[in-house]
């Protein structure tokens, strides 16, 4: 069963704009779960057919700045509102999808804390879960190679 809450924000946000988090349900179809993998952070919002539209990031190439869940949310979130390019998308029915949360400019907050641990327990990730419900937007700082 979906647990889709009732303001879950319609259509493609705007620059800083709100979208859901969302985790896999337990009972999605293998298809979805092989596109999307185990662990991913997901982001999206709700279409007017009943359907979402999600952008995920599941650090398949093991790039140390996304180790943590909630920059790989961040990252999904920054393709969802700049509208990337991206495989890491997919429209598909609600039931597929929990939503836990939302993310916007500002930062993360996660209503459904204890779903997104089983999400990330089941998929072998429970270390990189945000230590609290709300987690801010921070600036991420470049490494300089040249003072290395």
């Amino acid at each position: 069963m979906s647990a889709i809450g009732q303001d879950i924000p319609m259509e493609r946000p705007d620059t800083d704009g709100r979208a859901a988090l969302f985790v896999l349900t337990s009972g999605v179809k293998e298809d979805v779960l092989l596109t999307v993998r185990k662990g991913a952070a997901i982001v999206g919002f709700a279409n007017h057919d009943h359907t979402v539209t999600v952008y995920f990031e599941s650090n398949r190439f093991d790039d140390p700045l996304l180790a943590k869940w909630e920059q790989k949310a961040r990252k999904a979130y920054d393709r969802l509102i700049e509208n990337a390019p991206t495989v890491s998308k997919l429209t598909a029915v609600r039931e597929s999808f929990e939503q836990i949360g939302y993310i916007n400019g500002k930062g993360i907050t996660i209503r459904r804390m204890d779903i997104l641990k089983r999400w990330l327990i089941y998929s072998d990730a429970i270390d990189s879960c945000p230590t609290t419900e709300v987690v801010p937007r921070t600036v991420l700082a470049k490494v300089d190679s040249t003072k290395a």
